[in-house]
């Protein structure tokens, strides 16, 4: 383990950082492995109008970091097989070819990987030229890993010995479509376990957690075993932390940038003495590399047929992801009155987590992908009738997180309800007004929600309140929350939409 060095990662710059570089030839120099991580990548195309990610840019990052250091890891902290607009068609496949043409090393298991169904998920796996790991994902009936998967992996360059396991969210059961022969265990048992295994019996140089976890539960993890460094995913914002003395950093999501880290080894002792990084932005400056045009050309077809507009909108947009998760949006207010009013319910739910793309959208056309890419699930939209006293349990259940996390994806989008919270008040105790049409909820009055039926039959992101309601109308025959969007903006004057803040939301503290 290494102390001072770590402790001088206390802040967090966006620019590209300027460092020596070592000659691998040189006796004196340190033995230099790198790095290159990413997290969270649906699609392997440029994103925002192609100015940022972009596999091929990914792969001209990667030579180059070859070029200077022969000793490099390409890692991926997680979710890449779903949601997407391609993973409907391809189930996630598209994403190995992606990944396997510019060189993925390894990726630890996401939450969203298990959004595709488990046989499809092995037959990712096996597809992939790259390493999966989840030390902390077992058969239920069994307890043999799942897959088959290393618990961990041991890289060695030049004599020194790099220890590397993944490690996945507690919470993937309610925030995925995960089915009930696999089970999820203590991350922070699974890492203890592991990395002393890795430190006393295999004897590395360094250990390197790949995670797919919240910061707080990095923090934890990094408390639990003797990590050098973490490397990790799920929130889709760029972070770094240390904990225990053990740097933690994150990107954002779709590869909008890299993260470079240098572990340097004493050439004489193996001894990590430092770790020295750099955030580089994966712009358009960055060029293509041809290798990968073959990826692009072999979904073309689909790719084109995305670009078919369906509507417009008048104004910006707001689907980013954090806005979503965190407050009221008008793409979250329009989404969520186009459910209210297919099922025809009293109120329209939407947890903010399932409004994908992540992007804003210029006043301008909207496109089948643009509509896709915003609701990427394909989950039935349901109507279920619940009292009044339940439904302040799914309200305050929506904002529980609120003041803990940056982006807790059960944040909820509504319509035909307004609500008011205080963030500062303890969980299940911060709404402090709701009410339905203007009126005050009543505890013994029923009411209607429409909602996906992610939420109602699987009590995704932990909306197990669902379970005590009665289901009106339900999963079978019911229409898509993508049909129901696009159709709610198709349905509009000139098929253009202009959505807008109401305060439906109110956040106080």
């Amino acid at each position: 383990m290494i102390s001072a060095t770590r402790l001088l990662f206390t802040t967090f710059c966006l620019t590209v950082l300027a460092f020596s570089s070592f000659a691998q030839t040189d006796p004196e120099a340190p033995i230099r492995v790198t790095f290159l991580h990413v997290n969270d990548v649906y699609q392997f195309m440029p994103v925002e109008g192609g100015k940022r990610g972009g596999h091929a840019r990914l792969l001209t990052i990667r030579k180059q970091a070859e070029a200077e250091n022969a000793h490099v890891l390409f890692t991926l902290g997680g979710d890449t097989l779903s949601p997407s607009v391609e993973t409907r068609t391809y189930k996630g496949a598209q994403m190995i070819d992606a990944w396997n043409a510019i060189g993925l090393d390894y990726s630890v298991l996401g939450n969203h990987e298990f959004d595709i169904s488990t046989e499809e998920l092995l037959k990712r796996i096996e597809e992939s030229e790259f390493t999966w790991l989840g030390a902390n994902v077992i058969e239920a009936e069994s307890g043999k890993p799942f897959a088959d998967l290393p618990e961990f992996v041991i890289r060695e360059f030049e004599g020194v010995k790099i220890g590397i396991i993944g490690l996945l969210l507690p919470e993937t059961k309610e925030t995925s479509s995960m089915d009930d022969s696999l089970k999820v265990t203590d991350y922070c048992l699974a890492a203890n376990l592991i990395v002393s295994r890795l430190r006393k019996v295999e004897k590395v140089d360094a250990v390197v957690g790949l995670t797919h976890l919240f910061m707080e539960q990095d923090k934890k993890a990094a408390g639990c075993a003797d990590f050098d460094l973490i490397l990790g995913g799920h929130e889709h914002s760029l972070l770094q932390s240390s904990a225990n003395g053990t740097p933690i950093f994150k990107m954002t999501a779709d590869a909008r940038e890299v993260g470079k880290f240098n572990l340097n080894f004493d050439r004489q002792t193996k001894r990590l003495t430092g770790i020295d990084w750099e955030i580089i932005p994966v712009t358009d400056e960055i060029p293509d590399d041809p290798e990968f045009a073959p990826i692009v050309a072999k979904y073309k077809d689909l790719l084109d047929r995305l670009s078919v507009p369906v509507g417009a909108t008048s104004v910006t947009l707001n689907a980013l992801s954090v806005a979503n998760r965190t407050n009221e949006t008008n793409i979250g207010n329009f989404i969520a009155d186009a459910y209210r009013e297919a099922v025809d319910a009293d109120i329209g739910f939407v947890n903010g987590g399932s409004i994908r793309a992540d992007l804003t959208y210029n006043p301008g056309p909207l496109t089948k992908r643009d509509v896709l890419s915003m609701l990427p699930f394909n989950n039935p939209i349901v109507k279920v009738e619940v009292t009044g006293a339940v439904l302040k349990e799914i309200v305050e259940h929506g904002v529980a997180r609120s003041a803990e996390d940056s982006e807790p994806g059960r944040f909820p989008q509504i319509s035909g309800m307004t609500f008011r919270f205080d963030a500062s008040r303890p969980a299940r105790n911060r709404v402090i007004e709701l009410k339905v049409a203007g009126q005050d909820v009543v505890a013994n009055k029923t009411y209607t929600i429409a909602t996906s039926d992610f939420l109602v039959s699987r009590g995704g992101d932990g909306y197990t309140m669902f379970a005590r309601g009665n289901v009106v109308s339900g999963a079978e025959g019911a229409p898509r929350d993508s049909e129901v969007f696009e159709d709610a903006i198709k349905s509009a004057p000139n098929a253009t939409i202009s959505p807008k803040l109401e305060n439906r939301i109110v956040r106080e503290n």
